[in-house]
């Protein structure tokens, strides 16, 4: 198969829904709709709207209904984007090549686009208009999966630990405690939000866990080393900002190449998680192995 045409039409349908469902821009508060459009369509790869589809198509085809949910995933990390550049955090100038949010609209307008979208995300997931096609016990368990990935125990927490280890000493436990929680909870969640929607078993369910607990570290570790090996315009952000904030990362602590080799490892046994599944999870073996080689 061919991931990018995968990854394109895939990403077109996820657009289309979002555009349908998010006020226009001139919906008053006019500044608030505005900011929340600004970065949620500022040209995201929907990564992981993109996964919950690819797991949910290993078990059944009817993507439509899943829609709200997956998207509504998207909402999420987006909010956690416009946040993770405010000056209180990473203070970034850049975000996909435009502008980030609070150096468009203050900072005040910023925090509350984040607000919204999160709020959103969760109106999103209980429209009994779009779910209602979903198992009410189904979209229950995954609204507390995406919950659980997306709070203290998830992103927030381990985006908490990274602020609180700038410009300290942490040992490898610590920062993959970072990684796991910043940035592979959410990943790991959609992968497994698609297999619940869809009704996976159990055996499959737990392939899925793995697999997205392999793909999420391997792409924060990724994200580390473009940091370094990258340029500005593959990443549409500057370059270098890891070492001038004092963030702990994989190469700052062992090394590019291990750092390397370390996400190939990550690759390969998330490959081996799907070991069991049929030719339906190749959309998903070709994601990780677009993870592991990725330049942006």
């Amino acid at each position: 198969m061919d991931i990018k045409d995968y990854l394109s039409s895939k990403k077109e349908i996820i657009e289309r829904f979002l555009e349908s469902y998010l006020p226009h821009e001139e919906s008053y508060p006019q500044e608030i709709h505005k900011a929340m459009r600004y970065s949620l369509f500022a040209g995201g790869k929907r990564l992981r709207p993109i996964l919950s589809i690819a797991s949910y198509e290993t078990v059944r085809d009817d993507t439509n209904s899943i829609l709200p949910v997956v998207c509504a995933i998207e909402l999420i990390h987006t909010y956690s984007l416009i946040h993770d550049d405010l000056p209180s955090m990473d203070n970034d100038n850049f975000r996909r090549g435009k502008q980030t949010n609070h150096k468009v609209f203050g900072e005040s307008i910023a925090i509350l686009a984040g607000d919204a979208l999160l709020t959103m995300a969760f109106t999103m997931m209980t429209d009994e208009f779009y779910t209602r096609k979903i198992k009410p016990e189904s979209l229950i368990q995954v609204i507390r999966e995406i919950s659980l990935a997306a709070g203290d125990k998830g992103m927030v927490g381990g985006q908490a630990v990274d602020i609180l280890s700038e410009d300290r000493s942490i040992d490898l436990k610590t920062l993959e405690y970072i990684h796991t929680n910043k940035t592979g909870a959410l990943i790991r969640a959609s992968v497994r939000a698609g297999g619940i929607l869809a009704g996976a078993n159990e055996e499959k369910l737990k392939g899925m866990t793995l697999y997205g607990e392999g793909i999420g570290l391997a792409f924060q570790i990724t994200d580390d080393i473009l940091d370094i090996e990258g340029t500005k315009e593959d990443l549409g952000k500057e370059t270098g900002m890891d070492s001038a904030k004092g963030k702990n990362t994989y190469p700052a602590l062992v090394g590019i190449d291990s750092s390397k080799v370390k996400v190939k490892e990550l690759i390969d046994n998330a490959l081996v998680a799907l070991k069991n599944f049929d030719e339906r999870a190749d959309p998903l073996r070709e994601i990780a192995l677009y993870i592991g080689s990725r330049r942006n």
